[in-house]
This record gives C-alpha cells, structure tokens and sequence, in this order.
C-alpha cells in the first residue's frame, strides 16, 4: 500500500500536492473523542463559530480559489463561484437548521406537554468528489456541525489539497481540531472509512456506481444514516423555442459549463425531428466558439480540462462507441492537446442508435435524439434509470405543467438549465441519482435525528379500566 498521495494539475501534468497518507483508525478515534463536548455545546455557540469559518474563507479566498482551479482545471472564474457558495452555505444551513430541526413545544391533556427536539448522529463519514471539491463537501459538512456531530472527511484522491483546505479554514476558525478531521488517501481508504464500525453514518457524493456499492454494504446497517447525492443522465428537451440562439445557449450552459463535468450536466438533447435544423445551426456556430483553456488563461476560457487522462479517454472511447453503433457526428470530440486532458464540446445525433447507453457520461458529450411528438419527447426524457435534473426550453405553459407532471426528476426546470441548483431549496433526484435524502436546504434532516417526548413536572397516573375490586 502507497504511504503517500500525489495529486496533479489537469491543465499542465504537474505536480501539484503531496501528503502522507492517513490513518482511519486514528482519525476515526479523535472525532469520536472530540464529539460529546461539541455536542453539548449550545447551537448558538456552533453557530456563532461557523461564523467565524465564513471569515477565514473570505480572507482567504483568492488562496482558496487558486487551489480549486489548478487542482481540478477548472477557470478560476468558476473556482472563485464555488468559494462564494461555500461561504454562503453558512447562513442558508443556519435558516435551514432552525426551520427543519427547531426545538418546538406543543400543549398535551391536563397541563402535560409533548416536546419535539433534535439530536446529532455522532461522527460522520463524509466522502467528496473532485468537481467540487471545496463546495460539495462543504455542503454536508456545514449542516452536520451546526447539528451537533463529529465529521471524517475523505477528499477525492484527486483533489486532496483542496479538501484540505477547506478543513483548514474550519480550524482556523476555532472548531477543534480533534472534531473534524481530513482522510487523505485512495479508494481503500474510502472503503474503510465507509465500513469502519465507529461511525454513525455515511454522507456520500459520487457515482451512481460507488452510491449503488454503498446502499447495499449499509442494506443491513438501518442504525446508520446513509445519505447518497449521486450523478445523473439529464434530459433536455427544446420544443417550440421562440429563440433557437438563446435556446443553443442555454443547452450549452447545461452541456458543457465545468466541461460536463456536473451532476446536473444535460447529457440527452431532446428536439423534435424536423423542427430543429435551426437549433443545431446556431448550437454549431455557439460551441465553436467556445474558449477550451488552462485556468489562469487570458481571455478567459469557458471550460478547461476535465480531470485526468484516464477520464479523457473514456469520453473518447464513450463516443466512438456511439459512433459505431449508429450515432452521426454533428460536433466531432476533439483532442486538442496531446497526453493532456483537454477535450472540446461534442454533439452526436443518437437517434437512430437502438440501445443507448444509460450511463452518465462524465463530460462535455452531448447525445442528440429526435422523436416526432411531445409524447415521445416525455417517453425518451424518462427513459433512463436516473432522475436528477431535466428542463424544458420553450413550450407554453400548458406545455410546462404536462412536462412538470411527467418528469422523473428531483429537478424540473422551463427556459432555464438543468445546472446551476439554488443551494436555497432542497438537491436531490430518483432512481440511481440517490436515495430519498435530499442535500442542500434539507440537510439539516439527515443531519440529526427527532426526539419527541411526552413530558410533566408531576408525575401522575391512573389504570380506569381492568382491575379487581379490593
């Protein structure tokens, strides 16, 4: 087993972090040590520390964002987007704690009352990917500490400084060290924080492939919460768009922004056959101008790489098999730069392709499909296993409502991307894209767990019923 972790700059190949590797045991240990004082803190007190996270990361924002950006490839643009929803996740979980998790007290029978109250889990594992790797995490991470819990978190072994990072600023902020603390390693060392019997639960982002492994590994754990934010293989549809330029943009925005590389990323462009000749011409002309470029770059790019080579090649392995059974090339996926990561948006009309793959196809790969009526249009926007994200570009309202009915999806969208999730409501799908426990605003509900209790300050009772005379 490797004692040390490299993690690489997509843009360049060069090396970009490196740390020893971690003990699960030992970190395990030291936030279940470290977790009954910070339960038994008052919420104002987390609260009020969480606050002062906020201003770590405001003051160390452009560090934070230069990290993101060289570590994942992404434009510092977009990195500098995800600093700004770390910071504002603070203060969307504070709402939402007092919201979903407040102390409330009901009146009962005879001067009793019922009160309803909330308690942490204990020590949570958190597992996070690499697309967000500040952002995602933080996402679980907010929520759980305002609740009352220890946190394990494992970055993704390709983006470790970045989690580290993040975990710093926490520190720095006065949350005990002992309390949170940082997994750095590979996939074994997420397969044995997963299983390790002295965590509570399990807060999971990732494939659908991991997710699945996941659920059934905690099938016979029900006294660990198990919370999986998984990918999906969203559907577009662009039906009677008055615009076909803003349509093309806003298919390109769903498509392509972070290089495809988003949960929520359209993956299936939905149009119907013979009324969208004008949309592919203007989506031809918008792609080709898009900026494909390392981070940094001057102007700035729309997308850079996306993670590594190996994903790179799968994308193009992806397409080619796309090709060879039926798929007719309308942008072809180009290779700019050799041995390096970089891959331009693509377009390819599926439609006469007869078993489509139902994967998510982890980056800017867009499959066209062509159906003769809205009916179809529906059928084929649900034919997949997951059920994430899916919008509607164009359309009436009328139009709206049936798709809104219909769609399978924890996201529904008109005239807007299937990207871009307000942190404000609750993030979630259906099918393989999770399972029924919804992040962003309704963290705080698997966060920590109700206590109802029937309580009176005099004890009193009586049988009326069912006894002896004496």
């Amino acid at each position: 087993m490797t004692t040390e972790l490299i993690s690489y700059e997509p843009a360049t190949g060069a090396e970009f972090w490196r740390g020893p590797v971690s003990n699960v045991d030992e970190e395990v240990a030291r936030a279940r040590a470290a977790w009954p004082e910070w339960a038994a803190r008052p919420i104002t007190v987390r609260i009020e520390m969480l606050h002062r996270f906020v201003n770590v990361v405001r003051g160390r924002a452009e560090m934070l964002a230069d990290t993101i950006s060289r570590e994942t490839g992404k434009p510092l643009w977009e990195a500098q987007t995800e600093i700004e929803s770390v910071i504002a996740k603070v203060e969307i979980s504070v709402n939402a704690y007092n919201e979903r998790t407040a102390q409330r007290r009901f009146d009962g029978a005879i001067g009793g009352r019922t009160a309803l109250r909330h308690k942490p889990h204990g020590v949570l594992a958190v597992l996070g990917p690499y697309n967000f790797p500040m952002h995602l995490p933080n996402g679980h991470i907010i929520p759980a500490l305002i609740a009352g819990n220890a946190i394990v978190f494992k970055p993704s072994e390709k983006t470790p400084a970045s989690g580290i990072r993040l975990i710093e600023c926490l520190h720095a902020a006065g949350i005990p060290e002992a309390l949170v603390r940082v997994v750095v390693g590979g996939p074994e060392h997420g397969k044995a924080l997963a299983a390790h019997p002295n965590i509570d639960g399990l807060l999971f982002t990732g494939s659908a492939r991991t997710g699945i492994a996941l659920n059934r590994q905690f099938a016979d754990m029900p006294d660990k919460i198990l919370a999986l934010e998984m990918g999906g293989n969203n559907p577009i549809i662009v039906w009677d768009a008055p615009d076909a330029y803003t349509a093309a943009v806003i298919v390109a925005q769903s498509a392509f922004i972070s290089a495809g590389q988003r949960c929520t990323a359209a993956r299936r462009l939905i149009v119907k056959d013979g009324a969208h000749d004008e949309l592919v011409s203007q989506l031809k002309k918008l792609i080709a101008r898009l900026i494909v470029g390392e981070p940094h770059a001057s102007p700035a790019p729309f997308m850079g790489p996306v993670i590594d080579n190996e994903a790179a090649d799968a994308l193009q392995e992806s397409f080619l098999a796309l090709l060879m059974k039926g798929g007719r090339p309308i942008v072809q996926l180009e290779r700019p730069f050799e041995n390096r990561p970089f891959l331009s948006p693509a377009l390819i009309d599926v439609t006469e392709v007869k078993e489509r793959p139902d994967m998510e196809l982890f980056g800017p790969l867009l499959q066209m499909v062509r159906v003769p009526d809205f009916d179809a249009a529906l059928v084929e926007a649900n034919n997949t296993r997951y059920g994430l994200s899916a919008s509607l570009i164009g359309g009436s309202p009328q139009l709206y409502d049936r798709f809104w009915a219909n769609s399978r999806a924890g996201i529904v969208n008109w005239n807007k991307p299937t990207n871009g999730a307000s942190s404000s409501a609750p993030f979630g799908g259906i099918g393989l894209s999770g399972n029924h426990r919804p992040s962003a605003y309704y963290a705080a509900d698997y966060c920590a767990y109700p206590v109802v209790s029937s309580e009176e300050e005099n004890p009193r009772g009586s049988i009326g019923i069912g006894l002896r005379q004496d």
